[in-house]
């Protein structure tokens, strides 16, 4: 296992990163011999990181073993309501606080975006980055915070909604009415279609889902 050398952060944040970013899924195993060797740490802040990410639910037990935690239905169903809210409120805040400069970063990651379109994994990281630059604009540092949580805990979904076939394609043409409506400062407008994209992706993920009940 080749060694990650990242001097200048803590193994939760390791830990964490490695689960957003996709290198452990839902229901894999954490060892704390193999996550010190990957991250060039000792085994006792890797085991104080892993206590933490248990008590946030972001990790389960398994026996004797820690899995990265996996959403039921019901989960994911609360998670998408405070999730709808909360981005919604962003959108708004963003269309009342946003500089041009942050408006232009938002039309140049929906125009970039499109060359992803055959790439979901890479789709849904672009995704997250423009989902945090409106959270950003909001300036608002705890709405930002909350919706940091929200988004850790939406890496515990095993699949992307971007994965469905044509998502992609609709959910640009949605992220760019959301930076319209910013633009135009349209706070109503830009609450509603930040609520509505969101909205879409969740009816995208619940029909995902569905096809793997036998």
């Amino acid at each position: 296992m080749n060694q990650i050398r990242t001097p200048n952060k803590d193994a939760y944040t390791l830990i964490l990163e490695a689960i957003d970013s996709g290198v452990y899924r839902p229901g894999d195993r954490l060892v704390e011999s193999e996550l010190a060797e990957r991250f060039g740490v000792s085994r006792t802040p890797i085991r104080e990181a892993l206590q933490r990410l248990e008590t946030q639910s972001l990790l389960a037990r398994d026996g004797r073993s820690l899995i990265v935690a996996s959403l039921d239905h019901n989960q994911m169903a609360e998670l998408y309501v405070v999730r709808t809210e909360l981005e919604g409120l962003a959108a708004r805040l963003a269309a009342r606080h946003a500089t041009e400069e942050e408006i232009q970063v938002m039309r140049d990651m929906v125009s970039e975006d499109r060359v992803l379109l055959d790439d979901p994994s890479a789709l849904a990281r672009a995704n997250r980055r423009f989902h945090k630059m409106i959270h950003l604009a909001s300036h608002n540092r705890f709405l930002v915070q909350q919706l940091d949580l929200v988004h850790r805990s939406m890496a515990l979904m095993a699949t992307t909604s971007l994965a469905a076939q044509g998502r992609g394609e609709i959910a640009l043409a949605e992220h760019k009415a959301i930076v319209d409506a910013i633009s135009r400062r349209d706070e109503d407008a830009a609450y509603k279609a930040l609520r509505d994209h969101i909205s879409v992706a969740f009816v995208t993920r619940l029909k995902l889902d569905s096809h793997k009940i036998d």
